[in-house]
């Protein structure tokens, strides 16, 4: 099934220098750019990119770490989880972020494949976070911030079609042919 997903490069892989070195491994691995800008995400973008959804669900999962920390805290569940996700708001709007629509076969998956886990500690090495991050989730928890994970990928297919139409508009998206697809089974 070909596929379109949203990828975000974030401050922290812009003003490391990395945004080639990340791309590459997408196209390397056959999927195509569709989609690609500098973006200064502003709070409105940041708002529904890191919907309000996300409150409880971050929250019980920085409850989880710091209890495990043994650590001391007097917040509910609620208030963790709106710090940590104003926290990741006001990173995503720190610098610039690289904004890219992929494209191919399984795009979704493989991409999530290629990115690793969402705790940069926890991916393997050959993946982008597992490669070039090293921060962790509870600690990022810990000093009450947003964590430096590199990047965004869309977590599935449902989620990847409103993600792009946030970030991108109709005309912004570009159809056409590449090596893979004039040589592989998909094109």
């Amino acid at each position: 099934m070909i596929e379109r997903t949203l990828v975000l490069i974030k401050p922290d892989g812009v003003q490391r220098g990395l945004v080639g070195r990340i791309l590459s491994r997408f196209e390397d691995a056959g999927l195509k750019v569709v989609g690609m800008k500098l973006v200064l995400a502003d709070e409105n973008i940041a708002k529904k990119h890191y919907k309000d959804d996300l409150i409880p669900i971050v929250g019980g999962k920085t409850k989880k770490d710091w209890d495990a920390a043994g650590m001391k805290y007097s917040e509910t569940v609620e208030e963790l989880g709106v710090m940590i996700v104003n926290g990741t708001r006001k990173f995503l709007m720190s610098g610039p972020v690289v904004a890219m629509v992929l494209e191919g076969l399984h795009a979704v998956e493989i991409v999530r494949k290629i990115v690793g886990t969402t705790g940069p500690k926890d991916s393997p090495p050959g993946t982008i976070r597992g490669d070039f991050a090293h921060s962790s989730l509870g600690y990022a928890s810990i000093k009450k911030k947003g964590a430096a994970n590199l990047i965004h990928a869309s977590g599935n297919v449902r989620e990847a079609g409103p993600e792009i139409e946030l970030w991108f508009k109709k005309d912004e998206l570009h159809s056409y042919k590449t090596v893979h697809d004039l040589h592989t089974i998909y094109g």
